[in-house]
């Protein structure tokens, strides 16, 4: 957690005066009526909001600082219930939707909130939260903080939050992902850099997500700059794989400027010297990477082939982007493409990472053709499918068939519903190339053929 900067430690002062000077304060503290405190918050929420909007993009690390601040009693609470929420979104989850570890800034804003003088309108606004954050964390964490709170009252209330019916995975996972909505469009991750191999283990997590996120949007990220760099240069990290996986990220997500580049370059380098089994890891990892959203295949690698164009050698890391330059720069339907593909493909195990890697490379191509292919355009369909019927022949890989057969099922149906003139050519040249192109390739029988052009008849309802 980085320290706060003076000028918002000036912004926060600011707002906290004009909130302990304010006539909405004292005809609060006169009535104590919810509706008056409502008018407080409308007044001033949106102040520290945009404060804290000004922190989440250009300093992500100060945020903890941040929002500690506002735990002070002149802020009487303001912003503290959406404070909460995004402490609940912050924390990492295992596969059973529970917190990898304890969150213990979410447990310093809730405590905050129950000894705010406050409360009693505050908790108003904070019980979805609460059901969600006590469902995401441990039975004995939630216990052991309600029993620290020495306010019965206060006691019972967070007890009320410990909703039963999120003991099943099912509806705490479905409640999770419908809360994380809620809060999509808004900036609010932080992280921590870790300093040692033990704190990697723990930070790693959120670290990971953080940095994918900043990649993505338009941020200024100059102020990870120097943390990236530190945290690159530790040399104790290099022998663990999480430290890989990150380099990675930032490797295939982040424009760096050319002094910054070459620390990453010499990181990189150590590794593949140092690092056992170093190529292997390398392509296990991008097989996984290569799966995230967040992750723009041809523009990550192309910046993680000008790196490796630097360190040289002939490795299989070497050979592969080399490959995928080729890909990337003439494109997948190029000889010269698919050449280098079968010339690289060939030289591995079929379902060897490096070949896995390699198939989602030109995957993505095809995927990201047809999610944007207008169904009037279905020419270019049938034409871009002889190039994958040679990717298929290379690479004879079943789950790669999948894939295409899966998305070219999904347009093909948007075609039916455009053109429902059976006797249309449109309709008829659709029908021909799917009897004979499906039916070649294995990805549908006759049978199954004729249900998907059967006409549904609707049903009628009996008077």
């Amino acid at each position: 957690m980085e320290v706060l900067d003076k000028k918002y430690l000036a912004r926060l002062k600011e707002v906290a005066e004009l909130i302990q000077g304010s006539e909405a304060l004292q005809t609060y503290l006169d009535t104590e009526e919810e509706e008056d405190f409502k008018l407080i918050v409308q007044e001033f929420e949106p102040q520290i909001g945009e404060i804290h909007e000004d922190v989440a993009r250009n300093h992500p690390l100060k945020l903890v600082a941040f929002e500690k601040a506002l735990l002070e009693p002149q802020y009487e609470g303001m912003y503290l219930p959406r404070i909460l929420g995004y402490c609940v979104l912050r924390g990492e989850l295992n596969e059973h939707y529970k917190y990898i570890r304890p969150q213990n800034h979410f447990k310093d804003v809730l405590r905050g909130i129950c000894e705010s003088s406050n409360f009693e309108v505050i908790k108003q606004r904070i019980g979805q939260t609460l059901q969600i954050g006590f469902a995401l964390s441990s039975d004995i964490w939630v216990t052991n903080f309600i029993d620290e709170i020495p306010l019965k009252s206060v006691r019972y209330f967070l007890e009320s939050k410990k909703n039963e019916k999120y003991r099943v995975l099912e509806n705490r996972r479905t409640s999770y992902l419908k809360y994380q909505r809620q809060y999509q469009s808004l900036n609010f991750l932080t992280a921590e850099f870790p300093k040692s191999a033990i704190e990697l283990k723990i930070l790693a997590p959120r670290l990971r997500s953080f940095l994918l996120y900043r990649s993505n949007e338009d941020f200024n990220n100059d102020n990870l700059i120097a943390h990236i760099k530190e945290f690159l240069n530790n040399k104790e990290l290099r022998t663990e794989r999480k430290y890989l996986e990150l380099l990675m990220i930032i490797a295939m997500t982040f424009d760096l400027k050319r002094a910054d580049l070459q620390v990453l370059t010499d990181s990189l380098e150590s590794l593949r010297e140092n690092y056992t089994k170093f190529e292997a890891t390398y392509f296990e990892v991008l097989d996984e990477l290569y799966d995230i959203p967040e992750i723009h295949v041809a523009e990550a690698d192309a910046r993680v082939a000008a790196i490796v164009d630097k360190l040289g050698g002939k490795g299989d890391l070497t050979k592969y982007y080399e490959t995928v330059h080729e890909v990337h720069s003439k494109g997948y339907v190029h000889e010269d493409s698919i050449e280098a593909v079968r010339t690289f493909y060939y030289q591995h195990e079929g379902l060897s990472d490096e070949n896995e890697c390699l198939r989602k490379v030109i995957f993505s191509y095809f995927a990201n053709f047809l999610l944007k292919l207008d169904p009037k355009e279905y020419l270019e369909y049938m034409e871009i499918m002889k190039t994958m019927i040679v990717y298929i022949g290379i690479f004879s890989n079943q789950k790669f068939n999948l894939g295409i057969k899966t998305y070219s099922l999904q347009y093909i149906k948007k075609l039916i519903k455009t053109f429902t003139d059976k006797r249309g050519r449109d309709y008829q040249d659709i029908k021909k190339f799917v009897k004979t192109t499906f039916l070649d390739l294995g990805f549908m029988n006759e049978k199954q053929i004729v249900e998907l052009f059967k006409t549904r008849r609707k049903k009628t309802v009996d008077k």
